[in-house]
């Protein structure tokens, strides 16, 4: 299969399709990954599948340096799927010389969880989202839920831009003891790969606190056993109604427990509904 690093050369295949789907990815591909490009598969005629680690979202460079990348493998694993066509760029490609992420203002849902552990983060997400849903026009977009503040901000910024696609949420996909697939997952030693397993089971007994306690009484009682998952270090952990997130959208009430933590050197984020 062919990886292509120019967007026009994709757009001269895509041009009289029907349907086109599109799944952004930073690459270092997992079963969540393709889950959602066999999601894409079943509801369109073609798929594009980008593969780019976005430099504006990371906040400081040691973490982008350290991202999984392995663009050998990823390209392996889509060999195996028809009708997908890759799309490899390099910075030149996305980014004019010393361009600067956007800011936006899609209000204070931007502000919490996420926005606040990582200032600047969103406005470099929507900086490469709005980008790459402007070169390819796609009829629909899909994006897994374990991003889910993420997934917000996206529908956001395709309605306050009046994008013509469907931004499609998909649900997370998990290792055998629950852990949210992740690229950093494989950076985790076999110790610290140990105490992440514990973040499903945190969020699980939210839910079930959650039915029988206060929510200050759930929150307390989550953060009394965080402390005690060795090399565990929980930055947050809320419980909200995702359909007051953001002002931009309508959606109907769902209660989430979001979490996110260092195990090790190495941040994960989750969350379920409950």
């Amino acid at each position: 299969m062919r990886a292509y690093s120019s967007y026009k050369d994709i757009i001269k295949l895509v041009n009289k399709v029907d349907s086109v789907g599109l799944v952004p990815t930073m690459g270092s591909l997992h079963d969540g990954h393709l889950s959602l490009i066999r999601r894409a598969l079943s509801e369109n005629k073609k798929v594009i599948v980008s593969i780019y680690v976005n430099p504006l979202q990371f906040d400081n460079n040691d973490e982008l340096k350290k991202y999984p990348r392995d663009i050998k493998n990823d390209l392996q694993k889509l060999e195996t799927m028809s009708d997908i066509l890759a799309y490899v760029p390099n910075d030149n490609e996305i980014y004019q010389k010393d361009e600067k992420k956007k800011k936006y203002n899609f209000g204070q849902f931007t502000k919490i969880m996420e926005g606040k552990m990582r200032p600047g983060h969103f406005d470099g997400v929507a900086t490469v989202v709005e980008k790459l849903l402007k070169m390819f026009n796609p009829s629909n977009a899909y994006f897994g839920e374990k991003d889910f503040q993420q997934l917000i901000l996206i529908k956001a910024l395709v309605k306050e831009q009046k994008l013509k696609v469907n931004i499609i949420g998909c649900k997370t996909i998990r290792e055998d003891d629950g852990l949210a697939m992740s690229s950093r997952n494989k950076l985790l030693n076999s110790t610290d790969r140990e105490s992440a397993s514990n973040i499903i089971r945190l969020l699980k007994k939210a839910k079930q606190l959650y039915k029988s306690s206060t929510l200050e009484e759930t929150k307390i009682n989550i953060l009394k056993d965080a402390l005690m998952i060795d090399n565990l270090n929980l930055e947050y952990f809320e419980i909200l109604d995702t359909s007051k997130l953001s002002g931009f959208l309508e959606q109907e009430e769902e209660i989430r427990a979001f979490i996110a933590c260092k195990v090790g050197n190495i941040r994960l984020i989750d969350n379920i509904t409950i």
